[in-house]
């Protein structure tokens, strides 16, 4: 498989369809690794087809598996003496580094004493995002704004007022309040930009940072609509949709004839990272994730079947309750009754059995979050492209700052008709 480098990105549509169609190639042959989540299925099928790669995991001590979560490359770099495939997984996954000095993104980043209301990692982002672009031409519009706080980070660099969008009308109050006290040149206008009737600006450079799902979908079909002259955003969150199976939006990526077909439930693989998450609630989602393998296997026996039993979200008042009072709440939401006679203390070494192995399974299932994420974003790129594009897409900061740090950045070539499609 030839994967065509990553500086290739900057170049035409021919790269970025090149790059998506030998990523898609890949995951189809490695779908029995991902399609199927090990916290469902104690043996799955994989273990069974590569033994080899099996062990491997199986050998990692708990550190081993930290460390190795957060470096995917090193992991595939580790694994591929049992499955040799996995050595194309960094040319696959490379990007360019669309960051710019440290001085200028630390210039484009709003002053903490200015961040009223805006978390430390949101500030960050949105500086980083806010440099990445520079310099600005048009009046921007902020999609799905919230507060405002990535408009008033491109205030400062910005020909004319901001505009922002944004359907909570508390956060739109909230959003020109902090721009009112600042002095702030942007204006948060209570809006469904989702809405039919919706009236799209065309001469604005269109931004998003973190926008989920059918949100910035919906933001690059209508912005290539109306042909806005630049649009960059991050997208975020890609499984919230309405569509399933998910349906790619290029033309070129629907035509090929071995296009993976997703569910929801497969893309959410793509954003399951914790890089972000304080160790406080890494801890809460380790004990609780052993809870629910040790219910698993308890209602497994009950029910004398193998078949996993999804069970909702959990009242957080449960993490200081224990194990068995779990268990009785997650019976309850299923209609059994657990026998008087439970041995909880059994059930609760039983889960944690189970964890260390879905954790040492899913290291390997967790190789394909990012090449799932491109395979998305790099349509995204094919469709802006199709549409009279240039477009960037590489990353705006680094990944501990936020997973989602993917940037596209398109720019309208003046004269350049868009490719007729069809409607989804």
């Amino acid at each position: 498989m030839t994967i065509p480098p990553a500086a290739s990105l900057h170049d035409p549509a021919e790269s970025f369809y090149s790059r998506w169609q030998a990523l898609n190639d890949w995951l189809v042959r490695h779908r029995p690794l991902w399609q199927q989540a090990p916290f469902t299925e104690p043996v799955p099928e994989w273990t069974l087809q590569h033994p080899e790669l099996a062990a491997r995991v199986a050998g990692l001590d708990d550190e081993r598996c930290r460390v190795l979560d957060d470096d995917p490359a090193r992991l595939a770099g580790l694994l591929c003496d049992a499955l040799p495939s996995l050595a194309a997984y960094p040319d696959l996954v490379s990007l360019p580094d669309l960051s710019p000095p440290g001085g200028r993104v630390h210039r484009a980043t709003l002053p903490e004493v200015r961040a009223v209301d805006m978390p430390g990692r949101k500030r960050l982002q949105s500086g980083a995002f806010a440099a990445a672009l520079e310099p600005l031409r048009e009046p921007v519009m902020d999609w799905c704004c919230g507060k405002g706080h990535l408009s008033r980070t491109l205030a400062a660099v910005c020909p004319e007022p901001v505009r922002g969008y944004e359907w909570n009308a508390e956060l739109v109050r909230d959003g020109n309040r902090l721009a009112a006290q600042f002095d702030d040149a942007v204006a948060v206008q209570c809006q469904d930009v989702m809405a039919p009737d919706f009236v799209f600006p065309t001469d604005a450079h269109g931004v998003a940072l973190h926008a989920c799902g059918d949100l910035h979908r919906q933001l690059i079909r209508r912005a290539s609509e109306v042909r806005l002259p630049r649009l960059s955003f991050s997208p975020c969150c890609y499984h919230l949709t309405d569509a399933s199976p998910y349906r790619l939006l290029s033309a070129r990526a629907r035509r090929h004839d071995a296009a993976l077909q997703l569910s929801r439930n497969e893309i959410r693989l793509a954003v399951q990272e914790t890089v972000t998450a304080p160790a406080r609630v890494q801890e809460q989602t380790r004990k609780v994730s052993q809870w629910r393998l040790g219910f698993d296997a308890l209602q497994r026996q009950l029910r004398s079947c193998d078949e996993y039993l999804p069970v909702p979200s959990h009242p957080s008042r449960l993490i200081q309750e224990g194990f068995e009072a779990f268990c009785q709440w997650a019976a309850r939401k299923k209609g059994l009754v657990l026998p008087a006679t439970t041995d909880f203390e059994h059930w609760s070494r039983v889960g944690d059995r189970r964890y260390s192995q879905v954790r040492r399974h899913e290291l390997v299932r967790h190789l394909f979050r990012r090449p799932l994420e491109l395979w998305m974003v790099l349509d995204y790129a094919i469709f802006l492209e199709e549409q009279g594009y240039r477009v960037r897409l590489g990353a705006f900061c680094d990944r501990t700052l936020t997973p989602r740090n993917l940037l596209l950045d398109a720019v309208r070539v003046s004269g350049t008709p868009p490719v007729v499609r069809s409607r989804p």
